[in-house]
């Protein structure tokens, strides 16, 4: 049966742990949160061990002949192992699967497997994913909808002890913009602000007040997500909130140089993993980057950084002749728009 990350992390906490788990989706925050829940059910029992398998350096899948062998391998120290197994695009291939689908069939009673993977949708299932769902659990992450998110950040909220006014959590709602990371961070602060008291809206909008200026950070967040709607949506409320284009380019520029770097890395089959690490890129983070890299090269990179340039010109009122538009905040909408699809990239060519 198909579980929430979260009914995963409730069975979790008093049900024994299971041979295998695949957590996937696109939603960063409930996989992390759900994989951790695993990995902590798993320290509780024993397990002492933990095995990392993904795609490294050159290579376009992880050594499955080597998880293959970890599996049968005995453990060094008599202890229970926990093997992970990260896949970002959700898709093991044949012979991958075909891994799964015999670890499932006889699992070591000393091993348990958790799959996590970034993307997800009906066709990424398989025999392999049939094979965890009979021995273990399967939780997906999908997209929380608009409706959903009011029942999302009640359920977070009364986890955190916080209690809250309905009208209230739709104002929440209303100011995280469907970003489940930022509602997260939120709810958190609500836990050491609220001091018991039932929130109402007005103090909500107290409480959260920073929240309602849709910070560069998130407009980013968004950018690379592919999220172009909201990119504009976000970008149309820090203007009417009398932001300053240059206030907010140094944040972009640093994100896209990021982004550079590491898509040099991946076009030379580098450490991806250990580039995220040395540019302090966080884990939750890091899927959001994987989606942009697929749809962007270096060279593509490279023009978005130099079209940065080209916006602060514009910003300083330094635009060079004959170049298009004048205005700043539309400079920087359409730079940003390119970042979130490859199609808008023709808003920035020449």
């Amino acid at each position: 049966m198909e579980l929430k990350p979260e009914q995963l992390v409730s069975q979790l906490r008093t049900g024994p742990l299971r041979p295998a788990y695949l957590i996937a989706g696109a939603e960063p925050l409930r996989v992390l949160e759900a994989a951790d829940a695993v990995r902590a059910a798993a320290r509780r029992e024993g397990f002492t061990e933990r095995e990392v398998f993904e795609a490294e350096g050159n290579q376009r899948e992880p050594d499955w002949g080597a998880m293959s062998a970890s599996f049968r391998a005995p453990s060094l120290f008599a202890s229970r192992r926990l093997l992970e197994l990260r896949l970002p695009s959700g898709k093991p291939g044949k012979e991958g699967a075909q891994v799964i689908v015999d670890f499932c069939e006889s699992p070591p009673s000393d091993v348990t497997l958790l799959v996590t993977a970034g993307e997800w949708s009906r066709q990424h299932g398989g025999k392999w994913s049939e094979a965890i769902g009979r021995v273990g659990q399967i939780a997906v992450a999908w997209p929380v909808k608009p409706h959903e998110l009011p029942g999302w950040i009640e359920q977070r909220l009364r986890m955190r002890g916080v209690k809250a006014e309905h009208a209230a959590v739709q104002c929440l709602a209303d100011r995280v913009e469907g970003n489940l990371l930022a509602a997260a961070q939120e709810i958190d602060k609500l836990a050491l602000l609220a001091e018991g008291e039932v929130l109402d809206v007005a103090r909500m909008e107290e409480l959260v007040a920073d929240a309602a200026r849709f910070d560069v950070f998130r407009v980013i967040d968004a950018a690379m997500n592919g999220q172009g709607a909201q990119v504009s949506r976000m970008l149309a409320n820090l203007r009417a909130e009398g932001e300053a284009v240059p206030a907010l380019l140094g944040m972009v520029v640093m994100e896209l140089q990021r982004g550079a770097t590491l898509a040099r890395v991946q076009e030379r089959g580098g450490n991806l993993a250990a580039e995220f690490k040395a540019l302090r890129i966080w884990d939750t983070k890091q899927p959001m980057y994987k989606r942009a890299l697929q749809r962007h090269g270096p060279a593509r990179w490279d023009a978005l950084v130099a079209e940065a340039g080209r916006v602060d010109r514009i910003a300083k009122g330094r635009p060079r002749i004959g170049q298009e538009p004048a205005d700043a905040w539309v400079a920087l909408e359409r730079l940003l728009l390119a970042l979130a699809d490859t199609k808008a990239m023709r808003l920035i060519a020449g």
